[in-house]
Formats: C-alpha cells, sequence, structure tokens
C-alpha cells in the first residue's frame, strides 16, 4: 500500500510533491499545491497523471476553522515564493499571485499616511 493511500480521508490543506536527487541525498521541490476537500483525493490523482514526476510528498492539513478560501490564498503565496527559486519546476512556477499584487507597496511614506488615517 502506497504512503498516500495510508493518509486519512477528507482532509484539506496544502501539499508538496518532491523528487528525489540521485546525485546527492535530497530533495527537489516539483509541485506545491491545495485540496479544499481532500488531499489523499489530490494526490492519488496525481499518481496517475505525473507519477514519474515525483517520489515523496509533505502534508499540510489545515484547522477546521480555516475557510477554503484561506487555504487557495496559502497555496498562492506558497507558489510566490517558490518561483524565485532558481531549481523550481515548470509545472509549479506561476506569473503572479493577485492578492500580493494587491497589497504590495513599496512606497513607506504611505504606508505612514494610511496608518495615521486609520487611528
Amino acid at each position: 500500500m502506497s504512503e498516500v493511500q495510508k493518509m486519512p480521508r477528507k482532509r484539506r490543506g496544502v501539499y508538496v510533491l518532491y523528487r528525489k536527487r540521485r546525485e546527492k541525498n535530497s530533495y527537489s521541490v516539483v509541485y506545491i499545491g491545495m485540496a479544499t476537500n481532500t488531499m489523499r483525493g489530490r494526490l492519488l490523482s496525481h499518481r496517475i497523471h505525473k507519477a514519474n514526476l515525483w517520489t515523496h510528498f509533505s502534508a499540510f492539513e489545515v484547522w477546521d476553522n480555516i475557510r477554503n478560501e484561506e487555504i487557495i490564498e496559502l497555496e498562492g503565496l506558497f507558489r510566490h515564493f517558490y518561483k524565485h527559486d532558481l531549481q523550481a519546476n515548470r509545472l509549479n512556477v506561476q506569473r503572479g499571485f493577485k492578492k500580493i499584487r494587491a497589497v504590495r507597496n513599496n512606497d513607506l511614506c504611505s504606508w505612514n499616511e494610511q496608518v495615521e488615517t486609520r487611528d
């Protein structure tokens, strides 16, 4: 039985697919994904469609009070950070994450103005 099949059903969260490197005893991140219904099902699906691309996985379950929109946002944040990795796998690179662009502001003066306006 594969490790994926040992996972409990109906666990929501974010997962990472890895591929073991031959030359070193290390792993490369292949894909970061999310499941708003069941990570087990998503991983089983990846076993069929991307079986030759990954050898190991990590699964990070979220608490019950986390909404699906927040899981989607977590995945987007992880992928946003990961896209700056020079070794990034082509399956995982995304052009951008709208929620990051919405809050990105490099002008520190306008940050201070916003804080003063709220107070």
